[in-house]
């Protein structure tokens, strides 16, 4: 999932959105295979950043849909459909830039476990060889990581 996709003029669908998307991976994972929930840039979809942004509805029941989900893994329901057979617990691996946005009891210790990358420069590399692969850059592009230290691949 994306970020863009935590908002909606509907007020609640985000947070079906994810309920069903959980569902969804639940299942494949009911038939054997590997599966987990990502949700990219969490923190500009479900985060405040400051003053100039509104917490909306979808932003708390979002917020509120994870938290339940983090304290209830195999009961996760859908609106209008109750089930009472547990699903298999989903992994969420959720990505963003400043996790301090977010609403503090959702990124709490024993709620989330959080891993901070700190992309060496190696890691580097590998992101901008990837990226530039089907491009055919050569490989040398990597000299740029010499003259940019401490900035962003972007």
């Amino acid at each position: 999932m994306s970020a863009g996709e935590l908002e909606s003029g509907n007020a609640g669908e985000p947070a079906k959105l994810i309920r069903q998307r959980y569902r969804e991976a639940a299942d494949i994972i009911k038939k054997g295979k590997m599966c987990c929930l990502f949700i990219n840039d969490l923190d500009a979809g479900a985060g405040r950043m400051g003053g100039t942004t509104q917490y909306t509805v979808n932003n708390q029941m979002v917020n509120a849909t994870l938290m339940n989900i983090a304290d209830n893994p195999t009961n996760v329901q859908l609106p209008g459909m109750y089930n009472k057979e547990e699903n298999p617990r989903v992994p969420i691996i959720v990505t963003g830039n400043d996790f301090s946005t977010l609403y503090a009891p959702l990124i709490r210790d024993g709620r989330m476990e959080k891993f901070y990358w700190a992309p060496t420069r190696e890691d580097r590399i590998g992101v901008c060889t990837g990226i530039f692969r089907t491009d055919n850059v050569p490989r040398s592009i990597c000299r740029l990581f010499r003259c940019s230290k401490g900035q962003s691949l972007r």
